[in-house]
């Protein structure tokens, strides 16, 4: 074969091979188009905004072929209907509080925070190392769901009272706006608990539909507006410790994503997650300040409210284990695992805080 011939016939088979080359590496990134819906409306920017950050994320990572649209509450489904949504697949996919939905289950809660249970450290450690993220998606299997944790609040406040709760008998018939577990617990307690989504809990306030509300911490409740009608503002938020956000997507959309798709996926999720509670630790120090500048006035719960809280949550805990099995998988792995770190953090996180607490103001 003469030189120009072999050029000729090897050009060919370059270009042949390249033809053959080219449906492989478009199948590994397909165009896919999602949809999620957000149970938390956009003025609350870290809460919606680490679904506009997951999808960004996801976006850049595959070059603009995975993309995830982003909706607020009630431009698809009301907020308190994302995981129906998703389950039945009139989205892909959403951010949401697996507490939202104990009605369906208590165990729901395990995923977001058990009231007394983990901080946002330990709850991480519970889902990334402790088996928790598998408990969670095998639960999650059985609502036709795969979650990734997504996002944290960290420690929230204990929500904005219109009376000063002075004893524990002052809880007694008060209509608080609280979700998930606590809000079971404080039923116990006397309290008339309400479940209502973020964008609708200010008018409920300010008409006195309802005398008390929780929903985060100083950087959003300043958003909310709940200084304007309620000047007792309480510490601390017992029934979270934590509240880990979790990206819902539907199950038989996760099991077509290419394994490349679903790694994208989990990263965005898991940088959105350090993000979220970053965000809240630099904004609520000073969002809290501005509050009470407005006229909030801080007040710690009572020591006899929060010793009867405790005791009925954990009473409470023994009982559904005992009578759900969904929930005794859960708080097998749950007790444990809480007691372990309590002492591990007793030892050496604790400490070291309450000092530096208790001194910063002699730093000049």
């Amino acid at each position: 074969m003469d030189r120009r011939r072999f050029v000729k016939v090897a050009g060919a088979g370059a270009a042949g091979s390249a033809v053959i080359a080219a449906p492989a590496i478009a199948q590994s990134q397909p165009k896919v188009s999602w949809r999620l819906t957000s149970s938390y409306p956009k003025s609350l920017d870290t809460l919606y905004g680490i679904s506009t950050h997951v999808a960004k994320r996801v976006a850049e990572a595959t070059d603009g072929n995975f993309q995830i649209q982003v909706f607020a509450p009630g431009e698809i489904v009301p907020a308190l209907q994302a995981l129906d949504a998703v389950q039945n697949g009139t989205v892909e996919c959403s951010h949401t509080l697996s507490s939202f939905y104990i009605g369906k289950d208590p165990a729901f809660a395990f995923e977001t925070s058990l009231p007394f249970g983990f901080n946002t450290r330990q709850q991480n450690a519970w889902l990334y190392q402790g088996g928790g993220l598998e408990l969670c998606r095998a639960f999650m299997k059985t609502y036709n769901c795969h979650t990734i944790p997504s996002g944290n609040t960290g420690a929230q406040m204990g929500g904005w009272f219109r009376k000063e709760i002075k004893t524990l008998d002052d809880l007694k018939g008060l209509k608080f706006r609280i979700a998930g577990l606590g809000g079971r617990i404080m039923a116990r307690l006397g309290v008339v608990p309400q479940t209502i989504a973020g964008g609708d809990i200010y008018p409920a306030l300010e008409r006195g539909t309802l005398d008390a509300v929780e929903f985060s911490g100083p950087y959003d409740d300043e958003k909310l507006g709940f200084v304007r009608v309620a000047k007792y503002y309480y510490y601390p938020g017992f029934w979270e410790g934590n509240a880990n956000v979790s990206f819902l997507a539907n199950l038989d959309k996760w099991n077509e994503l290419p394994p490349t798709y679903k790694a994208v996926l989990e990263m965005a999720c898991a940088e959105a997650n350090a993000l979220c509670v970053a965000k809240y630790d630099h904004n609520n120090p000073d969002g809290l300040l501005r509050l009470v500048g407005s006229g909030a006035e801080l007040r710690p719960f009572p020591p006899d409210v929060m010793a009867a809280a405790f005791k009925e949550a954990f009473a409470m805990y023994g009982e559904l284990a005992a009578s759900n099995p969904h929930f005794k998988t859960f708080y097998d792995s749950f007790l444990p695992y809480w007691r372990k770190e309590q002492v591990w953090f007793r030892i050496a996180e604790l400490p070291f805080d309450a000092f530096n607490a208790q001194n910063y103001a002699q730093v000049k």
